[in-house]
């Protein structure tokens, strides 16, 4: 599956340093990737429907700050994010709509792409769709067989395929939730703990036999189609390998689905899945958190069909913590909208104040848990401040693009 066109990176002078992220896991800054070489990272992807809310944006502008936070450091970056092309939100979404469900997942895939791509987010250098993937997911389930991970219900119609948990040790190891909290989340984020036949309640599908009216596909586990959790870790897992530099994602996939990942994996490698683990907050709108059941989203594509600059609506995005759950309002979209015409007639400008220390402060930030907001303000005390440095604006023109992914 083909991904979105990249953007020129500025060269900057100088070179960037370690970056430290929290890992969700251990709960502490971490190194996020090597000090020289190749750093890897898995980002999830998108269900292709309800594309692309805020919510998607602020995750992948989070992870685009990695990105360009490694490119500065001299690293070489090797970058995969999956698309969940079949799963059942996508399949009811197409129903309810009566649009097929492939026509409905290329749509919001190419929405997706474009939305991206005016965010002028660094695209990866794979982006898998599952569909696309399952001779990879039916080898890996392979090898969880062989390690007797693997088990069908005993259910005589539909005898689907779950992944045993108590083969993997630490599933729940810094997840803070205890074992009814984590039953209750599985629910409701697409686990089925009351399912029958099955060996332990957080036990996870990973292959569902064909229903009627769903599309299936033949394997030796039968004719069905991959579950959730299988797809990511078989896909990451061929694109980058064992104990890759990061896995990221919204701070919903905390649990379950991330240590899903990492249980398979371990079961199925012997080595970890990623060194760290990266989540982003949750956006909302009027007191309450973005969510496609309640509707409540607001979409990318929609505030630029409204005409708002797609860097106003990145900086409204960097002006939060991508850690911290925060609140859409068009009070911050008109901050935003100041910010950009200020930082534009700045560097528009024939000279400013000496930049060198600016960019040494938005290295800073970054390296500091992709501290966003602190990278702005910097930014934001160079506009403010009078100087007759005539290589200033240039500069800052170019670290705003280079590490902050905003063209003025």
């Amino acid at each position: 599956m083909r991904a979105w066109m990249s953007t020129d990176v500025p060269i900057l002078p100088g070179r960037g340093g370690r970056v430290l992220v929290h890992d969700t896991l251990t709960g502490h800054l971490q190194p996020a990737g090597p000090e020289s070489g190749e750093a890897r990272l898995y980002a999830c992807g998108i269900t292709p429907y309800d594309a692309t809310h805020l919510g998607h944006a602020a995750t992948y502008v989070a992870v685009d700050l990695l990105v360009r936070a490694w490119l500065d450091a001299g690293l070489d970056v090797r970058y995969a994010q999956n698309v969940t092309d079949v799963d059942d939100p996508l399949l009811e979404r197409a129903a309810a709509t009566g649009v097929g469900w492939a026509e409905l997942a290329e749509q919001q895939i190419e929405l997706y792409r474009t939305d991206m791509a005016a965010l002028r987010v660094l695209p990866p250098e794979q982006l898998t769709g599952v569909v696309e993937s399952l001779d990879t997911v039916t080898d890996l389930v392979s090898v969880l067989h062989d390690e007797q991970a693997v088990y069908q219900v005993p259910d005589p119609e539909f005898p689907d395929w779950y992944f045993s948990v108590t083969k993997a040790s630490n599933l729940m190891a810094g997840t803070g939730i205890s074992m009814p909290e984590a039953e209750q989340v599985f629910a409701e984020r697409g686990g089925d703990p009351e399912r029958p036949g099955k060996r332990h309640r957080l036990d996870c599908l990973v292959w569902r036999q064909a229903r009627d009216g769903e599309p299936a596909w033949d394997s030796w586990l039968g004719r069905g189609r991959p579950g959730w959790h299988i797809e990511c870790t078989a896909i990451a897992l061929d694109a980058l390998g064992t104990n890759f530099d990061v896995q990221a994602g919204g701070n919903d996939l905390a649990f379950p689905h991330h240590p899903m990942c990492a249980a398979q994996a371990r079961v199925a490698t012997g080595s970890e899945f990623a060194k760290v683990f990266l989540h982003s907050g949750m956006v909302a709108l009027e007191g309450k958190k973005m969510s496609k059941s309640l509707g409540n989203l607001v979409f990318v594509s929609r505030l630029l069909a409204d005409g708002v600059d797609p860097m106003a609506v990145r900086l409204v995005l960097l002006a939060h913590h991508y850690r911290g759950d925060w609140e859409y309002t068009a009070a911050g979209l008109e901050a935003a909208r100041v910010r950009l015409d200020r930082w534009r007639a700045a560097v528009s400008a024939p000279a400013g104040p000496d930049a060198t220390a600016t960019l040494d402060r938005v290295r800073s930030a970054l390296r500091n848990d992709l501290d966003a907001p602190a990278a702005l303000a910097a930014v934001d005390a160079w506009a403010a401040a009078d100087g007759d440095d005539p290589a200033a604006p240039a500069l800052v023109r170019d670290l705003v693009d280079a590490l902050l992914g905003i063209a003025l």
